[in-house]
């Protein structure tokens, strides 16, 4: 992991917390930044360089949900919420939206060290798994229309000739398209393919629901 990428974010309008986090945080090695709002945070940054939100929940202007809403919609960042008074409804609707951690104040430091760390590393994680799938829809992409339109037929187990038949075509012409479909989205095998259409969600058409044209 780059530690450009490392980055994290300190959001609380309580500046001595903000201060004793920040402290605590680059003590163990980590780059911080530190905001006193949720409006400045999300105007002050840049997405791919942070790892990890600590959110205060209850801020002045726009509370730790209501960040966490566009955080959710721009970037892959892992949040780790902090909160002074046991909120309950607060915390399901903070957890169900994906947050790594809830920690209530006064915050252990080991409990805030252990959520960040876990925070950082669903980041990376989350970064890698969607430069995967850009990749790979990019492979896709450069298949022709009846490729992409054969590729579920093949991978559905469908025969080259069942293939044919439902796309009204001969079998020597979905044998070309099939090692086309190989070469382009550089599937070493069958079975790579398969599980490259999995990840693709691609609908694949079984012997039993496809119909000829």
């Amino acid at each position: 992991m780059e530690s450009v990428n490392q980055s994290v974010c300190v959001v609380d309008d309580d500046a001595s917390i903000r201060e004793a986090l920040t402290s605590l945080l680059r003590a163990h090695g980590k780059s911080v930044l530190s905001f006193n709002s949720g409006k400045q945070f999300l105007e002050s940054i840049q997405w791919d360089t942070v790892a990890c939100l600590i959110l205060d929940m209850r801020m002045p202007g726009m509370t730790g949900l209501e960040v966490q809403e566009h955080v959710i919609n721009s970037s892959q960042v892992s949040i780790v919420f902090i909160t002074g008074r046991n909120d309950v409804p607060s915390t399901v609707r903070a957890m169900k939206s994906g947050a790594v951690d809830f920690l209530a104040k006064p915050i252990s430091e080991d409990a805030l060290l252990r959520a960040v760390d876990m925070a950082i590393a669903r980041t990376h994680s989350q970064r890698i798994n969607a430069a995967a799938d850009a990749a790979l829809r990019a492979l896709y992409e450069t298949l022709t229309p009846r490729e992409q339109e054969l590729l579920p037929l093949l991978v559905g187990g469908l025969l080259n000739k069942q293939a044919a038949d439902v796309l009204g075509i001969t079998e020597y012409t979905v044998q070309v398209h099939r090692g086309h479909i190989m070469k382009k989205m550089q599937a070493r095998s069958f079975a790579t393919l398969v599980r490259q259409a999995s990840r693709l969600e691609l609908e694949t058409c079984m012997p039993s629901n496809c119909h000829q044209h």
